[in-house]
């Protein structure tokens, strides 16, 4: 070995210790000192300083150092890796994609490689190519991110099935992870499975028993069977824990509507839209408890707002048509039902029907209320016994305008 490479290289042991003791202000006194020593050409001196900048926040700085170490050795694919993550963080996805193709040109397929196009991928909404790419990453060697981002990319699309299947397969590989127990038991809580949902909860739950997170989706569970109060004792730990989460207080805020106190619920919503202003439930929400104190005009200032952040949900619309027949404004009104019955699709709400008919019997127009009616009538028949007696409100409604249309 020439004097200048042992020159080089004399000092990586203290560069390193250094660095691995997160001593960075003098591990970049002690690089400074070799690079002055070398002219600038210890690759191992300013791939460390690239790493301390990028640790520090300064993204650009540690990518031209980077490519500083890669010009100094070209073959060296942990200097091509680092470049490409500081281009993916950077959010130039396009040029990491390119780098990472470099660098595999170099040595035998890698993992980190393989991953992190995956999530470059992911972020140009170009999934078939992310999910080829991850798919690749976890043959090469399983990782827990990898099936974490895997699964997010199927939940991206829509196809909860898949990303239930490849989670099932992380458990198999990492059984004691709560973090992959948590995403599942929110995917089957997407579909609809709660009975399966609240198991993987729960064994999450006895990994991490403090997981805000798992916490609060345990809590929204036992929310949605009419336990408010048990579901308040949940959201009370992760209160401790993350007081500013949006959904957090948005919870809380249904949980005191159930229990009917208003004012209790308004204030914690309102404490949720200030946290989290583009959340469009916490202003459904809002709307939904205004309507029901009364307070129209606010419910339709909330509602709008739901709306313009999610114009596809079909119960904005209906809510908001019930808002408007209390302010008198008809035409708007059934524009928003027939807006709602659109979106609904097929088979349909039977009770946007049933409330469009209420509201058309009001204005006096009995052919198109009789018309609505028939089709709620046809629709609630349709649905199983537990269904048609969730609430029995909307029968004694419905056997009431029925009555009146008769007579």
């Amino acid at each position: 070995m020439s004097s200048l490479a042992l020159q080089k290289d004399k000092y990586n042991y203290l560069i390193h210790h250094l660095f691995v003791r997160q001593e960075f202000t003098e591990c970049l006194k002690q690089i400074e000192t070799v690079l002055k020593e070398t002219n600038g050409l210890c690759e191992y001196a300013i791939h460390v300083k690239a790493l301390i900048q990028r640790q520090r926040g300064q993204i650009q700085d540690s990518l031209d150092l980077f490519q500083q170490a890669t010009a100094l050795n070209p073959h060296n694919v942990s200097n091509l890796k680092q470049v490409g993550r500081s281009l993916y963080l950077l959010g130039k996805h396009k040029a990491a994609i390119q780098i990472y193709d470099e660098a595999s040109k170099i040595g035998s397929p890698d993992w980190e490689i393989l991953h992190n196009k995956g999530l470059c991928y992911m972020y140009l909404k170009q999934f078939d190519k992310a999910i080829e790419s991850l798919q690749a990453a976890n043959v090469v060697q399983p990782h827990d991110s990898t099936y974490l981002q895997l699964g997010k990319v199927f939940a991206q699309l829509n196809d909860y099935t898949a990303a239930i299947n490849v989670h099932l397969e992380a458990r198999e590989h990492s059984p004691g992870n709560a973090e992959i127990l948590t995403t599942l038991g929110l995917l089957f809580l997407r579909i609809g499975d709660n009975t399966r949902a609240f198991d993987h909860l729960g064994n999450s739950l006895t990994i991490d028993p403090r997981n805000p997170r798992t916490i609060l989706a345990a809590g929204s569970i036992i929310q949605d069977h009419s336990d408010m109060d048990v579901a308040l004792v949940k959201y009370r730990v992760v209160a401790a824990q993350t007081p500013n989460s949006p959904q957090l207080w948005n919870n809380i805020g249904m949980c005191f509507f159930g229990k009917q106190r208003h004012i209790a619920s308004i204030a914690c919503l309102k404490k949720a839209l200030y946290l989290g202003p583009f959340e469009w439930i916490i202003s459904y929400n809002l709307g939904l408890v205004h309507l029901h104190t009364g307070q129209f005009a606010s419910a339709f200032h909330f509602l709008s707002a739901s709306i313009n952040l999610k114009p596809d949900f079909a119960h904005s619309y209906m809510y908001l048509a019930v808002t408007l027949s209390h302010l008198e404004d008809i035409e708007n009104a059934c524009q928003a039902y027939e807006k709602a019955i659109h979106l609904a699709g097929e088979p349909g709400e039977p009770v946007f029907h049933l409330n469009y008919a209420i509201m058309l019997y009001g204005m006096g127009e009995l052919p198109r209320c009789k018309e609505q009616l028939l089709r709620f009538q046809t629709l609630f028949r349709e649905l199983d016994e537990e269904a048609r007696n969730a609430d029995l409100d909307v029968v004694e409604q419905a056997e009431l305008l029925e009555l009146l249309l008769t007579s």
